[in-house]
């Protein structure tokens, strides 16, 4: 596809004001015969996913995009969404979630940090449930493009060092959060951490997304923009007015020993300070959800996720919407939970500033994509990294909730472990 990107009607750039009203954008979705794995069909360039179990979407090109920073970065993108939207012509012949006009998108932690973005793509390709789609976006009439499997270069010569704040450093800012937390006022806070990783050549991140998706089926693969990894928690999903949200918080590393990592479940099931943790992840989410929903179910007792590397509690909130909200701007609502916040979230996240000593970017932020009608699915980037500069360089982040019973030594162990997905992915197989 040729297409050039276009600036949407009436884009706010960042501080600015609006533009000159644009071309409408031109949308059409198509059945199409299954092409086979949805990431084996990305370019080297421009690439975009988020895949589940071999299903979801992938796409390429730019036919528009967003870009935001600061305290009003989720209204300006869904008010800019909205207005595209409306301004688009679609013809969608297949009527699914995730066919017709979608963008892709991923927003920063934090109100101070670049990099929150929505793209549109020029082509996305999408399964669901056996119906599989392509949709074709542009200021043009455009012919859907012949879609051919490529085979990406692997990583080479990937070595891994600490990031600016080293292990032992880490764990004694640990130990300064248990502290605050002891002093009173604050339950939780989530310390994350960084490891860089440096290649011989730029990634070509679409053998990374490939391992991560077969190593890590049930998780959402994702990528936009040179963040990618593949997260285990689904933020909020919004279809058809049914809200769900998994909520994931209490972490144990698996040994590979069925019968151990059973009996680990089982302790991990009954830990007290696990469920402390995950209770209060459960709470903000539940609390965030309610304003929007005339219905919910909040279960009472979390069940244990398994993942190859680790297992985690996990709760499946769930509600019907009451109002015209988006999944974009529910995810807003929910940013940052206590699961990647802390308890009071308010007071964590400022502890947060105040000593992680680590720019998270988009890491714990919302990832995902928004349809037309306000539905669409925004994860969290979890088990994640950000490429840098010319592709040589890879950060990898990984975060723990932090209690008052935290043992810094643990929460080393736990954030290595949970560091495996996208360290392995930076690494080729034998």
């Amino acid at each position: 596809m040729s297409n050039p990107a276009v600036e949407p009607p009436t884009r706010r750039a960042r501080g600015g004001t609006p533009t000159a009203k644009a071309a409408p954008l031109l949308v059409r979705s198509s059945l199409i015969e299954d092409p086979g794995p949805l990431l084996d069909l990305l370019p080297s360039t421009d690439a975009l996913a988020w895949v589940h179990c071999g299903d979801g979407l992938v796409g390429w090109g730019r036919a528009a995009e967003f870009r935001t920073t600061g305290t009003e970065r989720f209204t300006e993108a869904s008010d800019w969404w909205r207005e595209l939207s409306a301004h688009s012509v679609v013809r969608d012949d297949v009527d699914v979630p995730g066919s017709g006009l979608v963008a892709f998108g991923s927003f920063a932690f934090t109100d101070d940090a670049d990099g929150s973005t929505l793209v549109v793509p020029e082509v996305v390709v999408g399964r669901r449930e056996g119906v599989t789609w392509v949709t074709v976006i542009g200021t043009g009439i455009s012919s859907a493009p012949v879609l051919t499997a490529s085979t990406p270069a692997k990583p080479v010569g990937t070595t891994f060092a600490d990031g600016p704040v080293d292990s032992v450093t880490w764990q004694g800012l640990v130990g300064e959060a248990v502290r605050r937390i002891e002093q009173g006022g604050l339950d939780k806070v989530v310390l994350a951490r960084d490891l860089v990783a440096s290649l011989d050549e730029p990634l070509d991140v679409r053998a990374s997304l490939a391992r991560l998706a077969a190593d890590y089926p049930s998780c959402w693969t994702f990528h936009v923009d040179g963040f990618f990894g593949s997260t285990p928690e689904m933020l909020v999903r919004l279809e058809r007015g049914l809200v769900t949200s998994r909520v994931l918080a209490g972490t144990i590393r698996r040994t590979g020993d069925d019968a151990h990592d059973l009996a680990l479940a089982g302790s991990l099931a009954r830990s007290s300070k696990d469920l402390e943790e995950h209770e209060y992840a459960v709470r903000s989410v539940a609390e965030a959800l309610a304003p929007h929903c005339t219905s919910m179910n909040v279960p009472e007792t979390p069940f244990v996720l398994h993942l190859p590397n680790v297992m985690h509690l996990a709760t499946d909130v769930t509600g019907v919407i009451r109002d015209d909200a988006s999944a974009l701007s529910l995810a807003a609502s929910l940013h940052p939970s206590a699961a990647v916040g802390g308890t009071p979230t308010a007071e964590a996240v400022r502890l947060i500033a105040e000593i992680e000593q680590l720019d998270r970017g988009r890491y714990a932020g919302p990832v995902g994509w928004i349809g037309a009608s306000g539905d669409g699915e925004w994860g969290i980037g979890l088990r994640s990294a950000q490429i840098e500069g010319d592709g040589s360089v890879v950060r990898l982040f990984a975060g723990c909730g932090i209690v008052a019973d935290s043992v810094p030594a643990d929460e080393l162990a736990e954030s290595n472990a949970k560091l495996i997905p996208v360290r392995d992915a930076l690494t080729p197989r034998d």
